[in-house]
């Protein structure tokens, strides 16, 4: 996130960090953004960080990337976040991910058509096309959450 940040500053972008505070006292943030938003715990940082989203990117992470993309796939599929999410599957390190959600709908857990909530590509300069690109989603998805 360090080096995302830093190249967005360099061009002249705004920085907006959103940590929980042990994470502050820890020192474990960058000093040179925009703005540092201070929350509570991780779970206060996910409510912060998809309400003030437009769209969802999710570059190869960690169990915290994972915990909040699967949050924006939930909060899509019940009809309360309705931006695109997008996957940068850089040398495959979604494919996984990809798989288990694949898993869900083969096994009925989700309808076919919740693979409409997320787009995939391979490259960061991707991203835009795939904003473009995304199906609409309405919030009447909460309609058929439970299939």
């Amino acid at each position: 996130m360090g080096r995302l940040a830093d190249g967005a500053l360099a061009e002249g972008g705004k920085v907006i960090g959103v940590i929980p505070r042990f994470m502050k006292d820890l020192e474990w943030y960058h000093r040179g953004i925009s703005e540092l938003r201070l929350v509570e715990d991780l779970h206060d940082r996910k409510r912060e960080l998809i309400a003030g989203a437009d769209a969802v990117v999710a570059l190869p992470g960690g169990s915290g990337t994972l915990d909040e993309l699967i949050e924006a796939i939930s909060l899509k599929r019940l009809g309360t976040f309705l931006g695109p999410i997008v996957m940068v599957n850089t040398l495959g390190s979604f494919d996984p991910c990809v798989e288990l959600l694949e898993r869900c709908i083969e096994d009925r857990f989700m309808h076919p058509r919740h693979r409409d909530m997320w787009q995939i590509v391979d490259e960061p300069e991707q991203v835009i096309d795939a904003f473009h690109s995304a199906p609409e989603w309405s919030a009447s998805a909460i309609e058929f959450a439970a299939i």
